[in-house]
């Protein structure tokens, strides 16, 4: 009965052990990778910014043949390949880097000017456009401008460049390296000027609309008008009678 007891609890030992030996065995390979990366650091992961926020547009369009209205009016007419709209920038703008044709339409729908850039931007805040490139500016009336630049201030109405510039009218070509001038071109002032006259019927020309040529002339105004010479009558007294 004793050598059973012995027995039995010497089986029982070595069961014990042999459960232990295959726990260990088991659970080893599985606590080992929760044990390593509970002693590494956590670490974030992030990338970096692609554009900075002041870049990002709002809008770019491609291929683009629209109207655009100005108080409710149909007023031009803008081609160009590609139009981005950026409101991050300061000051907001609109861009147009591969060119811009735009049309300028009356109240009637009719075509009153043209302009052409290579590149243009129209700043929206202040109505603003600035042209860039081989710029020209054409009207109804057939007033053509060229140039490498030209602003175009929609509030003051007004169109200036300090880049040389070259202005066609029916009667005349001038040239200068400083422009101001209305939107209709009729009223313009070019510094450093040069160019030639066309005589017209009139004299000088005959273009209505150019309001240099219709001036008074104040210096004419101003000289001695001359006088046909005339022959000199000299009287002799008659003779006394002697009585």
């Amino acid at each position: 009965m004793g050598n059973d007891e012995s027995a039995f609890l010497k089986i029982k030992c070595f069961a014990m052990t042999l459960m232990k030996g295959c726990c260990k065995m088991y659970v080893l390979p599985f606590l080992l990778p929760m044990m390593a990366i509970s002693c590494e650091e956590a670490v974030e992961h992030t990338a970096p910014a692609i554009y900075d926020r002041d870049s990002v547009a709002v809008m770019i369009s491609y291929g683009v043949n629209t109207l655009i209205s100005d108080s409710g009016v149909m007023k031009y007419r803008i081609v160009t390949e590609e139009w981005e709209i950026n409101q991050n920038r300061n000051p907001s703008r609109w861009i147009f880097r591969n060119g811009l044709f735009l049309e300028e339409f009356d109240k009637n729908f009719h075509v009153e000017a043209y302009l052409q850039a290579d590149t243009a931007y129209y700043y929206d805040v202040k109505r603003l456009w600035e042209l860039r490139g081989r710029v020209s500016v054409r009207t109804k009336d057939g007033m053509r401008f060229t140039s490498e630049e030209l602003f175009w201030d929609q509030n003051n109405h007004e169109l200036y460049s300090n880049k040389f510039s070259r202005l066609v009218t029916p009667t005349r070509e001038l040239e200068g390296s400083h422009f101001l001038s209305n939107e209709q071109l009729t009223h313009y002032t070019i510094t450093n000027t040069r160019g030639s006259f066309v005589r017209g019927e009139d004299g000088i020309g005959s273009s209505k609309g150019d309001t240099i040529l219709s001036a008074p002339d104040t210096a004419k105004a101003k000289l001695r008008v001359p006088t046909n010479p005339k022959a000199k009558i000299t009287t002799t007294p008659s003779p006394a009678n002697n009585n």
